[in-house]
């Protein structure tokens, strides 16, 4: 397993390059910069916008400017925030956890919703339960995350039922530590339950069909033969081995949550990354910019490293050509 883990490290490095070089690029293709901004301001004079751009290094080429960033990214010096005047370090440090808190909630909300309605609907194929939840799916497949954003704001203007803004209350420093939970999971809910939605759709579907392949096979008619309770056939041998290919997506299901999440965040007011990378596009600060396209590629890697990792344990063929490929 240390050697699987180790090769998957190794791979992933060359693809955290590209990424990251790419936009480095991209963002680089775009006219201007941030000290064009300065420019339209009088009292700033020209030599002093030439001394900000050798001090942030913008004066040299492409490539240079790249490989410098890149060495300090590796120890997670990410660079001066042009806009905020701070260690762009220090600001993701304040808007990550929220981001993280938001897209753990809703894919925790997202899988334990849509494994039981996946279930139900594999037992009982082409029934009216099964076509209501395939109705269901099939709608908020078709609807974009940041409209169902919208319409769960309006609700929430205009019943005050749901929280339209923030992270945390007024008096959040002076609650216990049960009370600051639950007003966390109270102002995360209408994020929460958008990502949620439109994550668990498309999941029903799959697990749906997955299950409905599995209580077909040998091994489910071998379990009935036997005699065993349907419950146990069901949760310990169909679904077992059904939920297997979900791992393989599930570092997929990470990255659409956090994507998903920045345009959310945005809609609803809530204070993670995606506020954040917004201002700083559209300020052109670049190292801003970077920085968090650096540190969601990491989470993007992480995730895909542990779904390889749970494949791995929970499918034993896996672990077989793992060690023959060490053996050889």
């Amino acid at each position: 397993m240390f050697s699987y883990i180790l090769k998957r490290l190794l791979q992933m490095i060359p693809l955290l390059v590209g990424i990251t070089f790419l936009s480095f690029v991209i963002i680089q293709m775009a006219p201007g910069d941030y000290l064009d901004q300065l420019r339209m301001n009088p009292q700033i004079s020209e030599s002093t916008i030439e001394k900000l751009k050798q001090t942030y290094g913008l004066d040299q080429p492409l490539i240079v400017q790249y490989f410098k960033w890149l060495f300090n990214a590796l120890i997670f010096n990410l660079g001066f925030s042009f806009s905020y005047n701070m260690p762009v370090l220090e600001l993701i440090k304040d808007r990550l956890p929220n981001t993280l808190f938001l897209s753990i909630t809703s894919g925790i909300l997202a899988w334990m919703i849509a494994i039981p309605l996946g279930i139900v609907a594999a037992l009982k194929p082409n029934s009216f339960v099964d076509r209501l939840i395939q109705m269901f799916s099939f709608t908020f497949m078709s609807l974009p995350s940041f409209f169902l954003a919208f319409l769960l704001l309006f609700f929430a203007v205009k019943t005050g039922f749901l929280p339209t803004g923030g992270a945390t209350s007024p008096n959040y420093d002076s609650m216990n530590f049960f009370q600051k939970v639950l007003d966390r999971l109270w102002h995360v809910s209408l994020p929460a339950i958008v990502l949620a939605v439109t994550s668990l759709a498309g999941l029903v579907r799959l697990v749906r069909s997955a299950m409905i392949e599995a209580l077909q096979s040998e091994y489910v008619l071998f379990a009935r033969a036997k005699g065993l309770k349907e419950r146990d056939i069901i949760l310990k041998h169909a679904l077992k081995n059904a939920l297997n290919p979900f791992i393989t997506i599930l570092g997929f299901e990470i990255a659409s949550l956090l994507s998903g999440a920045a345009l959310v965040e945005i809609i609803v007011n809530w204070p993670g990354m995606g506020m954040l990378m917004l201002d700083a596009v559209l300020s052109q600060d670049l190292y801003l910019v970077m920085g968090g396209l650096y540190i969601g590629s990491i989470m993007l890697i992480i995730g895909n490293l542990i779904a390889d990792i749970l494949l791995a344990k929970l499918d034993p063929r896996i672990r077989q050509r793992e060690v023959e490929g060490v053996l050889k």
